[in-house]
């Protein structure tokens, strides 16, 4: 075995890490405490051990190596194994200090995250959170570690991942209060193609399920705007005729937060899942068992949660 290799400490191995996330030195010394000159130092050390750059200059800024890329996801299984020995017997959220990463929609941030903070103030005032805006194809993430929780839209987790089903819902279509089609109970097949359409794209899989079934009839609807983001759809939304489709519990809250209002379509059934999920890898750690079901009690305590199937049309 290579003498540097053996002689890396825990240490190295969490600036590594950090190092493969961020690619940037001084943003890795600033998460991890830590000066430029010393993590300078210990990446040094490690391209020793390992033989190989793992960070390449390129430009202002660094790629990762061959090697560096093979190494993210099994050093995040080596650094959550090595977490499990870390952790005490009776886990106690007051003595926690760990950095979370959450994702979810910008929805979940404005109207659950005061609460998760409220809660983390009184019981585990160690711990903090970093949070992320969910794409629906960002599952590699949790493998990699760089999201430790995200709350999503599938029917059924990705295989490698754990999840908790958090309630059921239906799409329905939102729109100006003072909208034409506001004043019908439900919006038809030909009136929904009729209308612009925003489309929200972070939080999980809201929406795609109508396109599939249009382009089964060879239809589509138009597009006009796709952005990430539920308050900037809101505004476009109060300031137009266009509609977008989101779930109900939502489209309920929206409705009554803005001059907004929603309807159901009539033209497709479509029952979407909440979860909650997480990679494998943390399964079976208490710090995460935690704030999981910390997330999941919050999820069912709050208004701005699924309260249950399907309620009354408005």
């Amino acid at each position: 075995m290579n003498p540097v290799f053996a002689s890396l400490s825990v240490a190295h191995l969490h600036a590594l890490d950090t190092l493969l996330q961020l690619k940037n030195l001084s943003h890795a010394a600033e998460r991890l405490g830590s000066s430029q000159s010393v993590l300078s130092r210990q990446l040094a050390h490690m391209r020793n051990a390992f033989d190989d750059p793992l960070l390449v200059r390129q430009g202002r800024g660094y790629v990762l190596s061959e090697r560096a890329e093979a190494l993210v996801a099994p050093l995040r299984q080596v650094l959550a194994q090595l977490d499990t020995l870390r952790q005490p017997e009776t886990f106690s959220p007051a003595r926690c200090e760990r950095r979370f990463s959450l994702a979810a929609s910008d929805y979940i941030a404005e109207h659950m995250l005061p609460l998760l903070m409220q809660r983390l103030a009184q019981q585990a005032p160690g711990v903090s959170i970093d949070y992320h805006a969910w794409q629906p194809d960002q599952f590699e993430r949790l493998a990699s570690g760089e999201i430790d929780l995200a709350t999503t839209l599938f029917d059924s987790a990705p295989p490698g991942l754990h999840g908790r089903m958090l309630g059921e819902d239906r799409a329905v279509c939102l729109m100006h209060r003072d909208h034409p089609l506001a004043e019908q109970p439900q919006v038809s097949q030909d009136d929904y193609c009729a209308w612009g359409h925003v489309r929200i794209s972070a939080g999980g899989d809201k929406d795609s399920f109508v396109d599939q079934h249009l382009r089964a009839q060879g239809l589509a609807r138009r597009i006009i705007l796709q952005v990430p983001f539920f308050s900037a759809a809101v505004q476009v939304l109060g300031g137009s005729q266009a509609l977008a489709t989101v779930p109900e519990h939502i489209a309920r809250q929206l409705s009554r937060l803005h001059p907004l209002t929603w309807r159901p379509l009539a033209f497709v059934e479509h029952t979407q899942r909440y979860w909650v999920v997480w990679h494998q890898r943390l399964q079976a750690s208490a710090e995460h068992r935690w704030l999981r079901g910390l997330v999941f009690e919050l999820w069912q305590q709050s208004q701005f949660g699924v309260q249950g199937r399907y309620a009354d049309s408005p």
